[in-house]
């Protein structure tokens, strides 16, 4: 069962781009700051703690899914590590990358190509802890975890920074979930529109003018 996360209803406002420190080569291309960075970084603490708890009891494989995945899986990596210096519980990890294309500018194409990774049959019989940055039909990682189970890995949970909600899910839940956001395209801390964005630290809410600006 998926842990519970923080809910970020459709009605919700968000905040000023004036209250943050916005890099201004993308300050008329957001709407709002949705999820500050501070914010951010107090749930993956959490995250973080859940995940040694549910899977720590084992060596752990942690995949990460670029490149949108690349800070979620650092900071997140950052606390695990500190849990293991800092309680009585301490357990090995080793890191493994895959990347994935679904996206053509803010529509996911249904299409997955697999454009990079390791070879996965080093993960026949580990813990597997796939760190992603955000779910949104599902369709993506549905098809990663059936490539994956192929490799008959002895566990594999999804830790997802966000889950959107979307009339078009297929219905899949990851087992660790940060927040739960409304239907909207949102960038930065490492979430990209065509690339450009990943350079911020805050989740926004991309403008339409943006949108246009980085079309492809």
């Amino acid at each position: 069962m998926a842990s519970p996360c923080i809910v970020i209803q459709d009605d919700e406002q968000g905040y000023d781009l004036d209250l943050f420190c916005i890099p201004k080569h993308y300050a008329a291309d957001l709407e709002k700051v949705y999820i500050p960075h501070g914010l951010i970084m107090d749930r993956t603490e959490r995250l973080a703690r859940d995940i040694m708890k549910d899977m720590g009891g084992h060596h752990i494989v942690a995949l990460c899914v670029l490149k949108g995945g690349y800070k979620f899986f650092a900071d997140l990596l950052d606390y695990i590590k500190a849990l293991n210096r800092n309680s009585d519980k301490s357990i090995p990890m080793t890191v493994d990358f895959i990347r994935l294309k679904s996206y053509c500018n803010d529509q996911s194409t249904g299409d997955i190509k697999v454009i990079g990774g390791d070879d996965l049959s080093t993960l026949t019989g580990k813990n597997v802890l796939i760190v992603e940055d955000i779910i949104d039909t599902g369709k993506t990682m549905k098809t990663l975890l059936a490539m994956l189970k192929k490799y008959n890995p002895k566990m594999v949970k999804v830790a997802s920074l966000l889950v959107k909600r979307t009339p078009r899910s297929v219905g899949y839940r990851p087992d660790f979930v940060g927040f739960e956001v409304p239907d909207k395209f949102v960038v930065g801390y490492a979430l990209d529109y065509n690339e450009y964005f990943r350079d911020l630290n805050h989740i926004c809410v991309i403008s339409e003018d943006g949108k246009e600006r980085y079309k492809t």
